[in-house]
């Protein structure tokens, strides 16, 4: 399936239906009161956030969306009937806007949460309504109110806890697909990734999170180079970044300087989020290297940092690198919790 994440379309919906003007005309009361029924409200385009979506493909081959309008009332104080409502699923973590005016109208980032983009109209009022003690024969009704319709952007912002950040080819797919059950593609050439992927990590029945492998970032990524930050967007929502160099980098330092970089060139506070070096490919190595490596290549990075060094193809340090992010996914969980309560 291909993955959408950005796409616009219009919707609109149904305008109510006019209120009716009627009289009671029956055999011993041919001048009864007036009768007429309201009409039926418009139908309504509504947002649902459906966790069994992961892409915007489909609103992407069908872009107009309009509801039924409401029907007119009609005599003996009958209702018309309400335009059917519109309901359209969407991947959590999809925000939306007016694409005229950016304004953001709102966010669906749970299963279940809906966002009413297009309200219907409202039925007019039949003439029984006006009928008062000082006008018993009224002649007027209301029309009904007409719907909305307007342009707006969908925009997906993966919800995954583990953003994977690095350059093209720097095992970033090799590594979600021996952590998850995730197949992304795998080749030994650069920006394979062409879209976001994301997989589950079980370490047990009751500790799990979702990583997402973003493609590959280069310098000026931000200023749109590269695949552009059209994917940077997706490490906004993630709780943990880890940063993925392989020890085959001629220049260990300057890619992480690089990747620190744009970052922050595209929203300087992702750079508060906890992070994780994970150093791939250590398999290239003979074993006698490995541990030397490592005491010399720390010296490239700053002291806080955590540096995991994991061979994917030969799952070494792959539990150590999991159990790291989990304690970092929890803690980020539990302040979560503490901010909501």
């Amino acid at each position: 399936m291909k993955f959408v994440d950005y796409v616009t379309i219009t919707v609109r919906s149904g305008k109510g239906g006019a209120g009716a003007v009627t009289f009671r005309r029956e055999k011993y009361e041919p001048r009864g009161g007036p009768s007429g029924g309201d009409g039926g409200d418009g139908g309504s385009v509504i947002l649902e956030a459906d966790p069994n979506l992961y892409t915007l493909l489909d609103l992407r081959y069908n872009r107009h969306h309009f509801a039924e309008s409401g029907e007119p009332g009609g005599k003996n104080n009958q209702k018309g009937k309400s335009g059917e409502d519109i309901v359209l699923g969407v991947p959590p973590g999809t925000v939306v806007t007016d694409s005229n005016t950016d304004e953001v109208i709102g966010e669906l980032r749970e299963e279940g949460d809906r966002l009413v983009v297009a309200q219907g109209g409202q039925g007019g009022k039949g003439n029984t309504f006006f009928k008062s003690s000082t006008n018993r024969a009224p002649r007027q009704a209301q029309p009904g109110t007409p719907g909305e319709e307007r342009e707006i952007t969908l925009q997906l912002k993966l919800l995954a806890d583990v953003g994977l950040v690095g350059k093209p080819n720097a095992g970033k797919s090799t590594l979600v697909s021996a952590l998850s059950a995730a197949k992304p593609k795998i080749a030994d050439y650069p920006f394979t990734t062409m879209e976001p992927a994301l997989g589950v990590v079980y370490l047990d029945d009751y500790k799990s999170f979702v990583m997402a492998d973003i493609p590959g970032i280069i310098e000026g990524a931000h200023e749109g180079k590269g695949l552009g930050h059209q994917f940077l967007q997706h490490i906004e929502r993630n709780a943990v970044l880890l940063l993925v160099i392989p020890v085959t980098d001629k220049d260990l330092q300057g890619t992480y300087e690089t990747l620190l970089n744009e970052l922050e060139a595209y929203d300087a506070t992702l750079l508060d989020k906890p992070r994780i070096i994970c150093l791939t490919k250590i398999d290239v190595l003979p074993e006698a290297e490995q541990s030397i490596l490592m005491d010399t290549v720390r010296g490239y990075f700053p002291e806080n940092e955590r540096v995991i060094p994991v061979s994917a193809v030969a799952r070494k340090n792959l539990n150590e690198l999991t159990g790291r992010l989990w304690e970092a996914v929890r803690d980020n969980r539990k302040a979560q919790e503490q901010l909501a309560g």
